[in-house]
């Protein structure tokens, strides 16, 4: 089953790296107002033109006039009358969330997950797709490409309805530019113009953003942290990384390392010169393939029968008392734990949540929780996510709707239309 998704406080608020302010020119202030009707409307319907005025603080003909432009377009409809207040019973108004679709990637190292979603963020339809043993940045697109194709074929969505793609890559990316930076964990990932491949090939308008910032959008839309301002997620899988938020917002840095938690250095870790294609110290330690040699070298071969198990298995057995397992899940633990106090010491977040394919294991989970409340203060609430492995996929469906909100959601031609040139500014 989906997750329930809806509009919280976090979503209502977040502004990506996107998201360029209007200025003041009258049909810019035009465009912000349609823009911020439409938000209010999805964030607060069903509701009549009344509800938006009162809401919005705009005048009743501006609202009016919006109302009339969204219907012509198909974006809103009315589903009825509402209740009296003594004259003519008001009209109600809701969004039309089946007006367009947007397509969500999660690239990973084995595998590209792409789901396809309304514009209400239901997951319509979900592929799941192996990646070739080679990975390049240009057979990754080709696959997203024919997965995109494949599930509007099956839902029979024809392509102009697809308002936005958004694709999460495991590495420092310049969301701006829509370029993966660095990607240890794929081969020959380095300075990729993502976006421009995925436009190129789809036709779409694409985004990309970090994958861990996806699940933090992920969570914050319609997860564990869907009431948080202020909050970090954490991934812990084959790579370790943390999306934040402050205030509603993803914190990105100036040079968009923020969150790359994996090359913290934490008392106990060898301490290293950072390389950007290289693994950091804290991922080396407490990431899958750390954990496993940890595994490794705790048996010493006398427990050939184990020598395989994946991460969980080790905290499965670890959980069943066994001494070595438990060893291993209290380093990783109080490593990870030194990492969360180390960052609410800077930024003071109320809320870790614990993701990723390990992190949020419940042994791991509690360990760590017990491991950080020995302290007097630095100790945010720690919480396993509450969407799995799927918060990514979630966190890439809404910031797609997202940036489809920013364009009013216009569909490709529409666009195109209505973008207004650049101003050209002379040096000198």
């Amino acid at each position: 089953m989906e997750p329930t998704v809806h509009l919280p406080p976090f979503r209502s608020k977040l502004r990506h790296s996107r998201d360029h302010s209007m200025g003041s020119h009258p049909g810019s202030m035009r465009v912000a107002n349609s823009r911020e009707l439409l938000r209010l409307l999805r964030q607060h319907m069903p509701c009549s033109r009344a509800d938006l005025v009162r809401i919005s603080g705009l005048t009743a003909p501006t609202v009016s006039s919006a109302i009339e432009s969204f219907q012509r377009r198909g974006l809103v409809r009315f589903t009825g009358a509402g209740r009296s207040k003594g004259g003519r019973p008001p009209r109600i108004l809701e969004f039309n969330s089946r007006y367009g679709c947007v397509f969500g990637a999660d690239i990973g190292g084995s595998s590209v997950r792409l789901a396809l979603a309304d514009l209400s963020g239901k997951i319509i339809g979900r592929v799941n797709e192996a990646v070739p043993e080679s990975g390049t940045p240009g057979e990754v697109t080709i696959l997203i490409a024919a997965a995109i194709d494949r599930l509007l074929r099956e839902h029979g969505i024809a392509r102009e309805k697809v308002l936005e793609l958004a694709a999460g890559a495991p590495g420092i990316t310049n969301v701006r530019e829509g370029r993966v930076l660095s990607a240890p964990n794929l081969q020959a990932w380095h300075d990729v113009p993502l976006a421009d491949f995925l436009r190129n090939k789809t036709g779409i308008s694409a985004t990309v953003e970090n994958d861990v910032n996806l699940g933090a959008i992920g969570e914050g839309c319609c997860g564990v942290a869907g009431q948080a301002d202020n909050f970090a997620f954490i991934a812990i899988g084959s790579g370790v990384g943390a999306g934040i938020v402050v205030n509603g917002a993803l914190l990105h840095g100036a040079r968009w390392s923020a969150g790359e938690i994996g090359y913290m250095q934490v008392p106990g870790l060898p301490s290293e010169a950072l390389q950007i294609d290289g693994l950091g110290a804290l991922e080396g330690a407490i990431g899958g393939e750390g954990i496993k040699r940890a595994w490794l070298a705790c048996a010493n071969g006398s427990r050939n029968q184990k020598q395989q198990l994946q991460p969980t298995e080790v905290f499965d057995l670890a959980a069943r008392g066994d001494v070595c397992a438990e060893r291993i899940l209290h380093s990783t633990a109080e490593h990870l734990a030194a990492a969360i106090v180390n960052m609410s010491l800077v930024l003071d977040t109320p809320l870790v949540v614990l993701g990723g394919g390990i992190g949020n294991h419940p042994v791991l989970v509690e360990a760590t929780r017990q491991a950080i409340a020995r302290n007097e203060f630095a100790r945010p609430e720690v919480v396993a996510s509450s969407l799995g492995q799927d918060a990514q996929l979630h966190g890439a469906v809404w910031l797609a709707i997202q940036v489809a909100e920013q364009h009013g959601f216009r569909r490709g031609s529409e666009r195109r239309k209505h973008m207004r040139p650049l101003t050209k500014v002379r040096a000198g």
